[in-house]
């Protein structure tokens, strides 16, 4: 039995899409990761994966003294990671990227490993460009990215089977939805969003008169004396009857986000993170609202999230566009990789 160590950590968009593959192949291979104490930590280990433990360090994006001290950090971690990969002796690596990745990367071209990355954004991050020449492939999730690279090949994103099997009379049900009004599904990214859970507050009234409502609105976030209509909740893990339930999607635009939507066919309205942020969210939502798949709303814009929510979810060249659009789930095309460089 083939054995693959998954990499990539520093937030759940580098995680959930491994999550994805290594669920699919589990029964056929013996799957591992490797990362940081960080959120890969979690959510592999609840999944019931071995994991490495590497602490590799991230470069922090301001002067600050912390980034002397990364070469001294990055060179415990290779060491670290290179022990690990000694004694797991995998046949393949697979990277999602993320500074938590680079470690298994680099010991996975030292010890002649074939590694395979996988970059999310239009743009690649800083870890794609550092691992890209250790690498035998860089898929991709845009077309446009993968001409970027000699060895790049593009793929499509990864994809969640159980994101796209929901059913939504099931779906109404479980989150106490009527079937009366059109269900407005709001994401605010894995902590959620302090800007999108006030812009929405703030005109809940008129929103709840044309739509239900079903709010992740993160950790520590919930509204007190929700009104009828409102469903609030901190974390759904079911995000395919999340899905399944609404009609029309607000949301920040991380790429994994962005293309469960499209592939779903669902209307949205992005919201892209700007502070905190190299600017990739802007790009993935600007590319996608060019090619009239969704509509881009700026933080600066939210005063007009109302009349924009409702011209979105009455738009119906969005929804014929979504409906002939050829996004779909890459998540074969990789398992196929995957088979073939192992």
């Amino acid at each position: 039995m083939k054995k693959i160590l998954f990499t990539g950590g520093g937030s759940a968009g580098h995680v959930v899409p491994n999550l994805a593959l290594m669920n699919e192949i589990r029964y056929s291979h013996r799957v591992s990761y490797m990362g940081t104490s960080g959120i890969e930590s979690k959510l592999v280990s609840e999944a019931g994966y071995p994991f490495f433990c590497v602490e590799c360090p991230k470069l922090v994006r301001s002067l600050t003294p912390k980034n002397l001290t990364i070469p001294f950090r990055l060179h415990r971690a290779k060491k670290e990671a290179l022990k690990a990969v000694q004694k797991e002796k995998p046949d393949l690596i697979f990277s999602k990227g993320g500074f938590a990745s680079y470690p298994a990367v680099w010991a996975g071209r030292k010890l002649g490993i074939p590694v395979l990355t996988h970059e999310s954004d239009l743009s690649p991050g800083l870890s794609t460009k550092l691992s890209a020449k250790k690498c035998v492939r860089v898929l991709t999730s845009f077309p446009e990215t993968a001409k970027l690279f000699d060895n790049g090949e593009y793929v499509g994103s990864p994809i969640r089977r159980e994101i796209l099997n929901g059913e939504r009379s099931r779906a109404r049900r479980k989150f106490s939805l009527s079937e009366i009004k059109p269900v407005l599904l709001i994401l605010g990214g894995g902590s959620g969003s302090r800007a999108i859970n006030e812009a929405v507050r703030s005109c809940l009234k008129p929103i709840l008169a044309r739509f239900d409502v079903l709010h992740l609105c993160g950790k520590g976030n919930l509204m007190k004396d929700a009104p009828k209509g409102y469903v609030q909740l901190e974390f759904e893990s079911d995000m395919g009857s999340a899905y399944a339930a609404c009609d029309l999607v607000l949301s920040r635009a991380g790429s994994n986000t962005v293309f469960e939507i499209l592939a779903l066919k669902k209307p949205a309205v992005l919201v892209p993170l700007q502070h905190g942020s190299r600017g990739d969210q802007m790009e993935n939502a600007a590319y996608f609202e060019k090619k009239g798949l969704c509509r881009l709303l700026r933080e600066s814009e939210l005063d007009a999230l109302y009349p924009v929510l409702c011209t979105t979810l009455q738009d119906d060249g969005l929804k014929q566009r979504l409906a002939e659009s050829s996004i779909t789930s890459g998540t074969q095309d990789i398992l196929s990789l995957i088979a073939k460089y192992a």
